[in-house]
């Protein structure tokens, strides 16, 4: 564990970074802060897309999401990626401290039983311990939620978690969703990008609200 990242790490530095735009990654023992120009964003309102496979998925009740209920295990699910990962020690660590002080949430998307209640992969009720299906993290501030990282470890289990996100910010009030670079994956929901200024401008508006993100879902 490097003791000078873990410094720039510290949960208010955190906070004052994404409150200016700015998110830290951790790469061959380097802390590396990034402000990217244009901005991705996740729409909220009618421009988010799901597709029609996705929304049969999620109305079957195949997947039942949770929130807050495996935060660790799915820090580690969005680590483990083969191309090697940015999830350093020091940023577990970092983000589960800001989890503990209720800036930092996850969104699990579990197998469901008979009943509709979320299993783990042994039919076991799902817990704390055990490896969601998919999931995603991220930082909530004011009315704007900063996901930083999603996985899968069955197919559509990552996206069902995204369309619980959206949906749980959308009624929560949060007025920005902030994805820092669109990818081809997150285009498919709608994602876009937004020039720095607009993006500053529209972080400040949400920064002022006061949104709660919940507990379990």
């Amino acid at each position: 564990m490097n003791a000078k990242i873990l410094a720039m790490l510290a949960p208010q530095n955190l906070v004052n970074a994404y409150a200016s735009g700015i998110f830290p990654m951790v790469e061959r023992g380097r802390c590396m802060w990034f402000a990217p120009d244009p901005r991705g964003l996740m729409p909220l309102d009618e421009r988010f897309h799901i597709s029609r496979r996705l929304e049969r998925t999620i109305r079957s009740g195949r997947f039942v999401c949770t929130v807050n209920r495996s935060f660790e295990r799915v820090m580690e699910c969005c680590a483990d990626r083969p191309e090697g990962t940015w999830i350093s020690p020091e940023v577990k660590l970092a983000y589960a401290r800001l989890h503990e002080l209720g800036l930092c949430h996850s969104v699990e998307a579990w197998p469901s039983d008979d009943q509709g209640r979320p299993i783990a992969d042994d039919g076991s009720p799902a817990d704390k311990n055990a490896l969601p299906a998919g999931g995603l993290y991220g930082v909530a501030l004011g009315g704007t939620f900063f996901a930083e990282s999603m996985f899968h470890r069955l197919r559509d289990a990552g996206k069902v978690a995204v369309a619980h996100l959206v949906q749980r910010l959308r009624v929560g009030g949060y007025l920005l969703c902030d994805v820092q670079w669109t990818t081809e994956n997150l285009r498919r929901f709608g994602a876009f990008d937004l020039p720095r200024a607009d993006y500053e401008k529209l972080l400040g508006q949400a920064l002022g609200r006061e949104c709660k993100f919940g507990l379990d879902a």
